[in-house]
């Protein structure tokens, strides 16, 4: 009885070894590919992959070097994306302006929705069509929003009624598009996976 216990004692640690084994060689695999990415300026793919060899195994040298790039890269890419998102940008609807639906509602405001952003702020503004009054309806801080240390999340903004917006910027920086992929509460985040409110702009000025 006493060898049968040491024997499922000793297959258990095995086992246990065995997985700690595969983790860490996975991590190392995620890195070196983070690393790769990195090397050829592609920082978005490297964030993502320091993003997950950080979650694998946080406490060692790898998960701790990982979690430093995952902070580092979020920097660069936020500053990144700040440079194609500032300016004025045109409300052009919830979907793309090219459908034939976006365009013939676009064509029939009688207000258009403007959006100035700035290093620091958000402008929402109303432009009467005929009139050309502009008016500011609402100021917001630029805040973005973090889930985590480690998560890959760098343009995501999260504004004062608790929704987080993730925003993506075309390669010619005209056309920006924004999705409401959670919402803050007293209970917490509260991801949106289906049914995500989205608003399309083109660049004003």
């Amino acid at each position: 009885m006493k060898n049968y216990l040491i024997l499922i004692i000793l297959l258990f640690s095995m086992k246990i070894a065995a997985q700690n084994d595969a983790k860490a060689k996975f991590q190392k695999n995620k890195y070196e590919l983070a690393v790769s990415y990195y090397k050829k300026s592609d920082f978005v793919n490297a964030l993502d992959q320091f993003s997950i060899a950080s979650k694998i195994r946080p406490e060692n040298e790898i998960g701790q070097e990982s979690i430093k790039k995952v902070d580092t890269l979020k920097e660069i890419l936020r500053k990144e994306i700040l440079e194609k998102v500032n300016g004025t940008w045109l409300m052009t609807g919830d979907k793309p302006s090219w459908t034939v639906n976006a365009n013939d509602n676009f064509k029939k405001k009688l207000v258009d929705e403007l959006v100035e952003i700035g290093n620091n702020k958000i402008l929402f503004y109303e432009v009467d069509r005929k009139t050309k009054a502009k008016k500011l309806i609402k100021t917001e801080d630029l805040v973005y929003y973090n889930m985590d240390k480690s998560d890959a999340l760098f343009s995501a903004f999260i504004l004062s009624d608790g929704t987080i917006w993730n925003c993506t910027v075309d390669d010619k920086s005209k056309i920006l598009h924004v999705i409401n992929i959670a919402k803050k509460g007293e209970k917490g985040v509260e991801k949106i996976t289906e049914n995500n409110d989205e608003v399309f702009y083109k660049k004003a000025i």
